[in-house]
């Protein structure tokens, strides 16, 4: 039997896509995420205000012990490393980042992505940007004492918004 999520949210409405993959199994050889949505969350990305409400569209347990910002404003204190890491809406529309089927960008790919849903040619350009993002880890290494985790924490806190653990560098 097919799964298919029907999503009407704040963020999109109208939009159905097929769940082909179990949750959390068989990406792409080339995709090896640090941490999954949920982790991602319960740290604190976004200055939670990615998701301005608890969504449907996802298990309700990705977001336990997630906070939300309060008036639908980014609050960077609601951020692992308490900075501000995050480009405009906008910035992503002018440089042509954001699909139709994810309207919010790399973050809602990778949910959709977790949860089983494929999409190939958008599964690999996205897999490209994420994996353009390691150059961040060399800056971290290159730069930084090993564990300390308060040097350069707008880059770590990027990283954290790709999935990449950046507390292990």
């Amino acid at each position: 039997m097919r799964k298919y999520i029907n999503v009407n949210e704040d963020y999109q409405s109208g939009y159905r896509y097929y769940l082909s993959e179990e949750i959390g199994k068989n990406f792409s050889h080339d995709f090896k995420p640090e941490l999954t949505p949920k982790e991602m969350l319960q740290l604190g990305i976004f200055g939670g205000n990615y998701f301005t409400k608890l969504p449907n569209e996802f298990p309700h347990d990705w977001f336990e012990n997630v906070d939300f910002a309060k008036d639908g404003l980014p609050d960077k204190n609601l951020n692992l490393f308490k900075v501000n890491a995050s480009q405009p809406l906008q910035i992503w529309l002018a440089k042509g980042w954001i699909n139709p089927e994810d309207p919010k960008g790399w973050f809602l790919w990778y949910c959709r992505y977790y949860l089983g849903r494929r999409i190939s040619e958008e599964d690999a350009r996205q897999i490209k940007r994420w994996n353009n993002m390691k150059r961040h880890i060399s800056q971290l290494q290159n730069n930084c004492s090993p564990g300390d985790i308060s040097c350069r924490p707008r880059q770590r806190q990027a990283l954290l918004h790709w999935a990449y653990d950046s507390r292990d560098y």
